[in-house]
């Protein structure tokens, strides 16, 4: 009994063609896999970076409160519960630039 559906010949595959299509895959899975080696290897490297260093204490005019904090290379930044950006030097007491947030209302 074949094994093959009716009205449908059997077709030989060409083993050149087999052996072709097995160097793709494996050539596909050899790259998948350096590719995720370098993105784990990518991720290790940036977590274990160094951050830079927070100052001791920040020093905010009086009656500021601070509501979030971002720092750059440089500066660090607080935006205050009154709707402004106060920009700081790393010492984290020299006031360099404070910005006003304009809302829309």
């Amino acid at each position: 009994m074949s094994e093959t559906p009716e009205g449908l010949e059997e077709n030989e595959v060409d083993p050149s063609l087999v052996r072709y299509l097995k160097l793709l895959v494996t050539t596909l899975a050899g790259v998948m896999i350096v590719g995720l080696v370098a993105v784990i290897a990518l991720l290790v490297i940036r977590l274990n970076a160094d951050v830079p260093p927070l100052p001791a204490r920040m020093t905010l005019p009086e009656g500021t409160k601070a509501q979030a904090f971002t720092q750059g290379e440089n500066w660090f930044a607080i935006v205050t519960t009154d709707e402004r950006i106060l920009i700081f030097a790393r010492d984290g007491k020299t006031l360099l630039q404070e910005v006003k947030i304009l809302t829309g209302e």
